[in-house]
């Protein structure tokens, strides 16, 4: 169990969509275990697989104190009509742009046993179950970005420390 570093924007990890886990073994329980312990840090809604250096379909999260996770999720449902907020990601650390994300959200996916894991909410949530399934898929959000928040996302980008 580890806190794993977070790959910033840039790593080809982030660009590539994640493959679906196919067997629970050892490694998979492991990966969760680092999932859970690198989303427990604070300020931390979510963290995906690929955040950590590792292409499979997974996510962590805590929101108002849960904290769980999710294998092969698949966003089967969103409602409402998409507005901007402000959301950040570990991937671009520091930066925060108005994004386009649906009011409410549902994952549905698996845990470890291989049960059914049904992931639902508004708000924070929603947010984060939309935000995680992008990385699944290969997107940061700086891509979804409307064309004028897009070109000063890139230009912060191109100016910070990290990059």
């Amino acid at each position: 169990m580890a806190v794993r570093p977070i790959r910033t924007y840039g790593d080809p990890v982030l660009r590539t969509p994640a493959d679906p886990i196919t067997r629970i073994d050892d490694q998979i329980r492991a990966l969760v275990r680092d999932l859970l312990d690198t989303t427990s840090e604070e300020g931390r809604a979510g963290v995906a697989a690929p955040q950590i250096g590792v292409g499979l379909r997974a996510f962590s999260w805590h929101i108002d104190g849960e904290t769980g996770y999710v294998l092969n999720p698949v966003l089967d449902r969103v409602d409402g009509e998409p507005a901007e907020i402000d959301e950040g990601c570990l991937s671009v650390p520091g930066l925060w742009f108005p994004t386009k994300r649906y009011p409410y959200a549902r994952v549905v996916g698996t845990d470890l046993d291989g049960a059914e894991v049904v992931l639902e909410g508004e708000g924070l949530m929603a947010q984060m179950l939309q935000h995680e399934c992008d990385h699944l898929d290969g997107t940061v959000y700086v891509d979804t970005l409307a064309k004028e928040h897009r070109r000063e996302a890139l230009r912060q980008i191109r100016a910070s420390d990290w990059f």
